[in-house]
């Protein structure tokens, strides 16, 4: 009799998927699991089973001599159905392994016994069990072996998958801590370039440092996301106003809005990076009061458009404020809206200046 699938059968799948394990060579501490519960229990055959869609496969067996077999003939695949620890003392008396084209001759698969390998949301995802030729049974000290033994299977599995995702976790870390300089390099270049124009060397400084600040906002949101591939808007803003709060000089308030939006970092990077200039910009442009100056960041989205409206209340020197946004800085910020098909407005006056980038975020970049 062919078992009934699991009624949690697609989550139970995916748990077993996740742990990497089908399919992979043989590996020596499986092995001695399986010789070891072999000897324990007396039986000449003992398998690490785990259950897939239309198979058992074997991670580890001894007398058997097969890799997998089809759930037709699984003795297990019903054992997940039932309760940690299963005992067949005759596979002929078993309504469900009777008809067992592997247990019916005489010398079939008489004796099951098997203890559930169960993951740590408490879905099956296969058995330790062995196996005997003729009738038999187990005394409570080999039933309690066999359990240990299986928590064992277990417990190499979990190790082997929190190796795995450490691994990607490293990976995908170099990989945007790369990103991340490669960004802050292309920029060190270009305030280099700007640095020998100008002579002004503590400009072009200033300006790596706010762009690393900026990096620092983008890597401390993605910690604290929910995942790597995207960040929370609200919470990077929150980061990143923090920052520019304790590095400004002068009697300046920083304040921010946003929308909880999960965003990819290209798009916080660039959003950083306008803000931090438009800061700079303030600080090096503007008339600072002795109180109440202030700059003020707020995020929008709507009609498949990201709109980033920076602002202050701090009159500029120039009496031609479009020129205080033509430097290297400017140019940086222009490249980066654009580079999202964007567009970056900006307009000022005696009593302030306001800067705004419209980025569109639509299906593309928000996958």
């Amino acid at each position: 009799m062919k078992a009934a699938y699991h009624p949690r059968q697609a989550e139970r799948l995916a748990t077993l998927r996740a742990y990497g394990i089908l399919d992979t060579p043989r590996e020596a501490d499986f092995d001695d699991i399986v010789l070891l519960a072999s000897k324990i229990c007396r039986t000449p055959i003992a398998v690490v089973n785990l259950i897939d869609a239309d198979r058992q496969w074997f991670k580890a067996e001894v007398g058997l001599g097969a890799r997998e077999t089809p759930l037709e003939t699984s003795i297990c695949s019903h054992v997940i159905l039932d309760q940690d620890f299963t005992m067949i003392e005759d596979t002929h008396t078993d309504p469900r392994t009777a008809d067992n084209e592997l247990c019916a001759p005489n010398n079939g698969l008489r004796f099951y016994p098997g203890a559930l390998l169960k993951a740590d949301n408490g879905l099956p995802i296969g058995t330790l069990c062995v196996l005997d030729n003729k009738p038999n049974t187990l005394d409570e000290g080999q039933i309690l072996a066999l359990k240990v033994l299986a928590r064992r299977v277990m417990r190499e599995l979990d190790l082997r998958r929190s190796l795995r995702t450490q691994i990607i976790l490293r990976d995908e870390m170099d990989h945007r801590v790369k990103n991340s300089l490669a960004t802050v390099s292309g920029a060190v270049r270009l305030y280099k370039a700007e640095a020998r124009k100008t002579g002004d060397a503590d400009a072009a400084f200033d300006a790596i440092q706010r762009q690393l600040d900026a990096v620092a906002a983008v890597h401390q949101a993605i910690y604290t996301s929910e995942t790597d591939e995207r960040l929370d808007l609200n919470n990077y803003m929150s980061s990143l106003t923090g920052h520019l709060s304790n590095s400004l000089q002068g009697n300046l308030t920083v304040t921010s809005s946003a929308p909880s939006l999960s965003v990819p970092p290209k798009i916080a990077n660039t959003i950083g990076l306008v803000a931090n200039e438009f800061a700079a910009n303030t600080v090096k442009h503007g008339s600072l009061q002795t109180s109440g100056s202030g700059i003020n960041y707020d995020l929008a989205f709507g009609n498949g458009e990201l709109t980033l409206t920076c602002s202050n209340n701090v009159p500029e020197h120039l009496a031609d404020p479009g020129k205080i946004h033509q430097g290297i800085g400017a140019r940086i910020m222009r490249t980066s809206v654009e580079q999202f098909g964007g567009v970056l407005v900006q307009k000022g006056g005696a009593n302030g200046f306001e800067l705004v980038a419209r980025i569109p975020f639509g299906a593309e970049l928000q996958s």
